[in-house]
């Protein structure tokens, strides 16, 4: 013969609106919570006040509810929030007069009833605020256009360095060391092509499209295009240098993973791999990348200096020139500065991105 039926613990309150029942049960399992009839059914297996074993119970709420129980499981208890039909206060929970002796006040939740009437106010007119709040903000008719159009400069970009990072790599497995000499007459219509793109992002920041610092952007993107156009593309000499396939090969991966990163925070999404791989792959790729920048520098100085190209000469009396290559010396020295520019904005952006999240004190 079954013995009586075991019952947990259970706390409730209330609200205008709700009914909260908590069930005092830790690593519940198979919870079996259904209303029919204005009766809550309730049966589970878990760890109670008699040991693990299954506990069940019913309750007949004093006035009509929803059908449909909201229920949280939680490692140490059982949540169960329930809708009333009306927004009214109950003189209590069971329709029986006498309360059941397992169910017992949650002093945790417990307000009275005009603490409650405060509080449901408080709520309302804080959604009234938000709303007014929100109705003063005038609404952007472009936001959709911009949306788009930062959508679709992102995926330009990496597709287009997607192309040059698979060409770059297909030949260095094709072609082994060969394959460094000939990486400019390549790849550079489109390392063009992408670099020349790049200066709308710092007109999307100037504008205020996007909420990136001017500085950085600046300071990357002209860097990177004083390189490509200047030293690479006015001097044939440099050209087939084997340091041009370590420039252009470091400046493609950093993009791989920051354009895409981009894209998808323009559509409200993020996956978290590439979070990480956007401010993780800068801390080796940025000094790598400047110091190839520099040794293209100074690979050059001594081309523009027996070339004279780009030189300043001064009128008489002076007679005195500028050499370029006293310009390029100045150069390398901000270009050092501008990797750590750049390293410290993406430090603090890698902080608040992957560091611990602060926990707000109460």
């Amino acid at each position: 013969m079954a013995g009586p039926s075991l019952r947990p613990h259970v706390h409730w309150a209330q609200r205008h609106r709700e009914l909260y029942l908590r069930v005092e049960l830790s690593d519940v399992q198979h919870p079996d919570i259904a209303i029919t009839d204005n009766v809550l059914h309730f049966k589970a297996q878990g760890h109670g006040a008699k040991g693990d074993n299954i506990y069940e119970f019913q309750i007949e709420f004093l006035e009509p509810v929803e059908p449909k129980p909201v229920c949280r499981v939680t490692q140490r208890q059982l949540n169960i929030t329930v809708q009333k039909k009306e927004s009214n206060w109950w003189e209590r929970l069971t329709k029986q007069e006498k309360r059941p002796l397992f169910l017992a006040p949650d002093f945790d939740r417990w307000l009275d009833e005009s603490d409650a009437e405060m509080e449901l106010k408080e709520k309302e007119e804080e959604k009234i605020n938000k709303m007014k709040i929100e109705s003063r903000v005038p609404k952007d008719p472009f936001k959709h256009l911009k949306k788009g159009y930062l959508i679709m400069y992102n995926l330009v970009q990496f597709l287009g360095f997607s192309w040059i990072f698979v060409n770059m790599t297909v030949r260095l497995f094709i072609l082994g060391k060969d394959s460094f000499y000939d990486t400019f007459h390549t790849v550079a219509d489109m390392m063009y092509f992408c670099h020349t793109l790049a200066l709308m992002e710092i007109m999307n920041s100037l504008i205020g499209l996007v909420r990136s610092p001017l500085i950085p952007a600046v300071v990357q993107i002209l860097g990177r295009n004083f390189i490509l156009f200047v030293i690479l593309g006015s001097l044939e000499e440099m050209q087939s240098k084997p340091v041009v396939f370590f420039v252009f090969y470091f400046w493609s991966i950093v993009e791989l993973f920051r354009y895409p990163y981009y894209m998808l925070s323009c559509m409200g999404m993020e996956w978290k791999p590439l979070t990480w791989l956007r401010y993780t792959v800068w801390i080796p790729l940025y000094p790598l990348g400047g110091l190839a920048e520099a040794v293209c520098i100074v690979q050059s100085i001594p081309i523009f200096s027996e070339t004279g190209k780009f030189s300043l000469g001064l009128p008489n009396p002076l007679n005195v020139t500028i050499q370029f290559s006293f310009f390029l010396q100045i150069y390398l020295i901000a270009l050092f500065l501008g990797v750590f520019v750049n390293s410290h904005h993406l430090y603090k952006q890698r902080k608040q991105h992957l560091g611990p999240k602060k926990r707000k004190m109460k």
